[in-house]
């Protein structure tokens, strides 16, 4: 027998483009956007994710995640699970993890494995869903919260990007017109702006080859170029302010129209 809840989570989510649907519109696979496509049409049922372990550790970790967060920032986190659509594209929604008081950030909640995982591909990976609920809530930023499979906690702090925002938000009109009228949609290809994230590791190069061989070079050189940047300053003052060129000993300045003087070596004959 068919659950009802499910049924009319299905046929209520079916009307609108939530969070998590932006991060497949956005995305870069085809398959996963035309069974979106499906899905919003009514033509097929969502995929049965209660077999997918990944996803239900996310869910079950989402309060753990929200009370770490809590406890290790002093922060508190308010509108659990609510449904907030925005002011006049009534079409599109967020099922918010959370906001932030006092800030009214969006809070984001993931779990994630932790081989290969940084801090820059978690935060592409779900740029499009933290853009998406922060237009619909006109939020400026959005805090991602992740516990890793390997027992690690990372809190990152995404600002609102207005730019992709708009392209975020013409790709999903193009996908409810196909959704609406039936046209097949493609990807759109759209690259998510690259996170600025908070510098905040120490790292010990020691064991690179590469940085050693600089680190000497570095070094090896470092008085002569403190020497040849001081003469580059004094050989500037002392170009005439109404010269437009300047030689002698090998040695060339040339001013440009901006005002800025570059050097070069001539030959001595």
């Amino acid at each position: 027998m068919k659950d009802v809840s499910s049924t009319k989570r299905f046929n209520d989510r079916r009307n609108f483009i939530g969070g998590s649907d932006a991060r497949i519109i956005m995305g870069a696979d085809e398959a996963s956007l035309l069974r979106l496509w499906k899905e919003k049409r009514g033509e097929i049922e969502p995929e049965d994710l209660s077999s997918d372990l990944l996803v239900q550790l996310g869910n079950v970790t989402e309060s753990l995640n929200r009370q770490w967060y809590e406890k290790t920032t002093g922060q508190v986190v308010s509108d659990v699970q609510r449904r907030v659509f925005h002011p006049v594209h009534r079409w599109m929604a967020a099922t918010l993890d959370g906001k932030v008081e006092p800030t009214g950030a969006v809070f984001e909640a993931k779990f994630m494995l932790p081989w290969s995982f940084s801090e820059e591909a978690a935060a592409e990976k779900h740029m499009a869903q933290l853009q998406h609920n922060m237009w619909v809530t006109a939020s400026r930023t959005a805090v991602l919260s992740i516990i890793t499979g390997g027992g690690k906690w990372v809190e990152m702090t995404i600002p609102a990007d207005p730019l992709y925002q708009h392209l975020l938000l013409t790709a999903e009109k193009k996908f409810r017109r196909c959704v609406e009228n039936g046209e097949q949609p493609h990807l759109f290809g759209i690259e998510p702006p690259k996170p600025r994230l908070e510098a905040v590791r120490v790292v010990d190069m020691n064991t690179s080859n590469s940085w050693a061989v600089l680190a000497e070079i570095y070094q090896r050189t470092r008085e002569a170029a403190v020497e040849h940047d001081r003469a580059k300053s004094e050989l500037r003052a002392l170009v005439p302010e109404d010269a437009k060129e300047a030689t002698g000993h090998g040695l060339r300045a040339k001013r440009s129209r901006s005002g800025a003087i570059s050097f070069d070596l001539i030959a001595v004959g």
